[in-house]
């Protein structure tokens, strides 16, 4: 389902801050090299990542689902020398393909690369978080919230990826469609976020910690 006409949605793209030479590699070589690469952020949703992360300024981010690593990066642009980012993946190719391009950043030395479950790492962490990426497997994204919950610093920002996914939330059918659902009602209802759903892409969300 496409939410925003592609004429308009190629005028904001246009209207958009330039993404750097790096990630403009890291794009095409994502379509080129890794499957489904549609889960690419790109630039519209990681310049906003990039100024949300400096809005809230943020200092320590976690991220659950690093994928090709254009997210990770565009956020590691905002944080100072001594910020860091933790990223989670559990693909084996995603990281390898991810941690190359780390490797080329001028930014990549303030970003961790975690592998393995999400929820595993997310248990080892201690003190508190400014803000964090929810973009992995849709069926544990309720697990991922009530875990970050506790890590982010009152004020803090819980950014989450895919909330309209494909529009299936009006209808859902399949697993994931009913994970979603369920995700967005249990947060709508979470006094302890403030919440707006926004219609960028797939649907973003942005909780603020209370």
């Amino acid at each position: 389902m496409d939410f925003v006409n592609e004429d308009i949605d190629n005028y904001a793209y246009d209207h958009t801050q330039i993404e750097d030479d790096l990630l403009w590699r890291l794009e095409l070589e994502t379509y080129d090299q890794l499957e489904i690469p549609q889960m690419l952020t790109g630039r519209i949703e990681g310049r906003l990542l990039k100024m949300l992360a400096q809005l809230v300024e943020a200092k320590r981010i976690i991220e659950i689902g690093t994928f090709g690593g254009y997210s990770a990066l565009s956020m590691a642009e905002a944080l100072p020398d001594s910020g860091y980012l933790i990223t989670c993946e559990m693909d084996p190719v995603a990281i390898q393909f991810a941690q190359r391009f780390f490797d080329e950043s001028p930014h990549g030395k303030k970003i961790v690369l975690k592998e393995g479950p999400a929820l595993d790492t997310l248990k080892t962490l201690t003190g508190s978080f400014d803000m964090a990426f929810i973009d992995a497997d849709k069926e544990n994204y309720l697990n991922y919230y009530e875990a970050l919950l506790p890590l982010m610093r009152p004020g803090g920002l819980i950014v989450v990826d895919n909330v309209l996914w494909r529009g299936r939330v009006l209808n859902p059918q399949e697993t994931s469609d009913h994970a979603i659902h369920r995700f967005n009602h249990r947060v709508k209802d979470d006094h302890r976020v403030e919440k707006v759903m926004l219609t960028i892409r797939d649907g973003v969300s942005l909780l603020r910690k209370r």
